[in-house]
């Protein structure tokens, strides 16, 4: 006898997102933390909302451009005390390769979507090399858990993933009313945004819950508490008391290290809960603050090899 296929949650969380996006890498640990705790009751989607697009005019200085986009995700590390890398090389060409492989990700699971992903950003935020093209960004997860390389290539490369990442950029271009018109309260309020074609998209990382009842939309820079909020309106008691500590997780710094294999500082303070660092953590530092690494993460990542 076939078991009974489980019903999908009730609850969605859309994600609209870019890997090269600096105040989606600045909200990781907030939303690291939000998708541990509202694990297996929700469904969550990342869109990938193309940050850099094709139609982007090129910058007739690159150097001052350059120059000019490291200051301004200095300033935004200000705000989010996520690490940024010591020296930007450059301004990314396109978020369309990175946003393909993490797409293409999806398909071998969500343990590792989540490594790819991961490593897709700190090749800008850490490295300062982002992956803006497919070389690049199939380079960069070499080697993450559970990968397989090579499907990778072929997934990233194939007609149904470029539909995906297009209907994702489309989607992302239809926001909600709510976000529209500035909002208080945030370094970055999480307004739509206009594009070169003369549309609005989705400020990132905007998270949008969705029930049959209804929506809920919390765009921009946020806290944990503003997300909690947002979720009890819409879905009372989905976020257990357990998870709304102000400070730490519910696993050892050990058991964080092994479970995400990179973290911030930021990151740790809300995941883990204990005497920092643990045992054989790798520091790497970065010009805002250290990365810490599993050793088996450091054996693999460019930042960590000298």
């Amino acid at each position: 006898m076939t078991a009974a296929r489980q019903p999908e949650p009730a609850v969605e969380v859309v994600e609209y997102t870019d890997p090269l996006c600096p105040w989606s890498w600045g909200s990781e640990p907030v939303l690291r933390r939000l998708r541990a705790a509202v694990a297996g009751r929700v469904r969550w989607r990342r869109v990938y909302a193309i940050l850099f697009d094709h139609d982007d005019d090129p910058p007739p200085d690159p150097a001052a451009e350059t120059a000019w986009y490291a200051r301004y995700v200095a300033g935004i590390t200000e705000h989010t005390r996520a690490p940024c890398a010591v020296r930007l090389s450059r301004v990314a060409a396109s978020s369309w390769p990175s946003s393909l492989v993490a797409k293409a990700a999806e398909l071998q699971g969500g343990d590792t979507a989540e490594a790819v992903l991961r490593r897709l950003r700190e090749t800008v935020f850490v490295l300062g090399e982002p992956a803006d093209t497919a070389e690049l960004a199939l380079a960069a997860v070499r080697g993450a858990p559970g990968l397989d390389l090579r499907r990778l290539a072929a997934d990233a490369a194939s007609p149904r993933v470029l539909r995906q990442v297009r209907a994702d950029r489309a989607e992302a271009r239809r926001p909600v009313p709510e976000v529209l018109d500035p909002t208080a309260g945030s370094p970055h309020p999480g307004v739509a945004k206009e594009t070169a074609d003369g549309s609005r998209r989705y400020a990132l990382p905007t998270l949008l819950l969705r029930t049959a009842a209804g929506y809920r939309v919390v765009p921009g820079w946020r806290t944990f508490e503003e997300y909690a909020a947002a979720f009890d309106d819409l879905c009372p008691g989905l976020l257990p008391a357990r998870d709304r500590l102000p400070e730490g997780g519910t696993l050892s710094p050990a058991a964080a290290l092994a479970r995400y294999r990179s973290l911030t500082d930021p990151e740790r303070l809300l995941l883990a809960q204990g005497p920092w660092p643990p045992p054989h953590a790798v520091r790497v530092e970065t010009g805002n603050g250290p990365l810490w690494l599993h050793p088996a993460e450091a054996a693999l990542h460019p930042a960590a090899q000298v």
